[in-house]
C-alpha cells in the first residue's frame, strides 16, 4: 500500500491517493543492450525504429520522414523552453533516420562498450514484446512507483527529501542550463551505465533519472481523478493524443538524463508523462516485472 504523487511539481500528479497493488518482482535494473541483445538474437526480432513507415499510413510525409529512426536529443543553446509554445519541445529533438537500439545517437553510432547501459530508442510495443519474450510483463503505473519510493511514504526523491545528501548525487539528470548546456556535476551529459548510483531502499537502481520508462497503462494525465484503490490499471483505452498524431499515449515514469530542476522536475517518484506508442528517443528505456502470489502492503 503507497501514498500515490503528493503534489510536488505538476498538476496530473494530482490528486495524490493511497492504493493497494498485488505482490509482485520487478527488475533490479532497467533493460540493458547486452539483455536486449539476446532477445534479439533468440528471436530475430526487429524494433520499430528499424523499420520504414509506411506511405499508406502517412500519405503527406516525404520519403525521408519515411525512414526507420528516433527522436534524438540535441543541444539548443539561447532557448527559453517556458516560452516555447505548445511547438517548442520539437526545437531540442531531431527525427535521425537509422537512430536505433543499436545505434542510438545515429548511423554512426554504436553500443559495442555500452552493454551494460539501458536499452534506449525502443517503442512501446518493442518493451512488451521483449517483455513476454522473458516470461515478464511492463509494470503498471502503481507497481512503478511503489517500487520506487523503495518503502519510503511521501518523501519527494526516491532516496528521501534531500536532493544531494551530504552533497552527493543520487541520480543521472541535467545540471545546467536545459536545452543548451548540461554541466555533467553528476559525472554524466548523457545515458548512464546502469547502477551508476546507489539504489533504493528496495534494491532497485535508477529508478530517478537515467531513462524514463515506459509502463503498460496507457496514459491520462485526468486518470487520477477517477483511479480506484485496488491495483489501478489505467485508463480502459488510450484517448490522449496531444499532438494529433493519430497515435495514443502510454505511461512512462522515473525522468531521465534530460530532466532539470526547473523546466521539467520529473526526476521524482511522483512525477508522471507519456509517450506515443510509435515514438522512439535516447531518452526511454523500460524495465520489467513478474507477478508474486501475496498482496504488497
Amino acid at each position: 500500500m503507497g501514498t500515490l504523487s503528493a503534489t510536488e511539481g505538476h498538476s496530473e500528479e494530482s490528486p495524490a491517493h493511497v492504493v493497494v497493488v498485488k505482490g509482485f518482482w520487478m527488475d533490479t535494473t532497467e533493460v540493458t543492450n547486452a539483455q536486449f541483445s539476446q532477445f534479439v538474437e533468440a528471436t530475430g526480432y526487429v524494433t520499430d525504429a528499424e523499420k520504414d513507415f509506411s506511405p499508406r499510413d502517412f500519405p503527406n510525409a516525404t520519403a525521408e520522414q519515411l525512414k526507420g529512426g528516433s527522436m534524438i536529443f540535441q543541444l539548443t543553446p539561447g532557448v527559453n523552453p517556458f516560452q516555447c509554445g505548445p511547438s517548442g519541445p520539437t526545437r531540442w529533438w531531431k527525427f535521425t533516420a537509422g537512430a536505433t537500439w543499436r545505434h542510438p545517437q545515429g548511423p554512426a553510432s554504436d553500443i559495442k562498450d555500452k552493454m551494460n547501459y539501458p536499452a534506449i530508442c525502443i517503442t512501446w510495443k518493442d518493451a512488451k514484446a521483449y517483455a513476454e519474450w522473458a516470461g515478464k510483463r511492463l509494470p503498471t503505473e502503481a507497481e512503478w512507483e511503489f517500487a520506487a519510493r523503495g518503502g519510503l511514504q511521501n518523501k519527494k526523491f526516491v532516496w528521501g527529501d534531500e536532493e544531494k545528501p551530504d552533497g552527493k548525487f543520487m541520480a543521472n539528470y541535467w545540471q545546467g542550463s536545459f536545452p543548451g548546456k548540461d554541466n555533467g556535476e553528476d559525472g554524466f551529459t548523457a545515458v548512464a551505465p546502469v547502477k551508476s548510483f546507489p539504489p533504493n531502499g528496495f534494491g532497485l537502481y535508477d529508478m530517478s533519472g537515467n531513462v524514463w520508462e515506459l509502463c503498460e497503462d496507457w496514459y491520462s494525465p485526468k486518470f487520477y481523478d477517477i483511479s480506484p484503490k485496488d491495483n489501478p490499471l489505467g485508463p480502459a483505452i488510450g484517448t490522449y493524443d496531444p499532438n494529433r498524431t493519430g497515435f495514443t499515449e502510454r505511461v512512462m515514469r522515473g525522468g531521465s538524463w534530460l530532466c532539470d530542476d526547473g523546466y521539467c522536475f520529473r526526476y521524482r517518484p511522483a512525477a508522471r508523462s507519456g509517450i506515443d506508442s510509435i515514438s522512439s528517443t535516447n531518452h526511454v528505456g523500460f524495465r520489467c516485472v513478474k507477478d508474486k502470489a501475496e498482496t504488497v502492503k
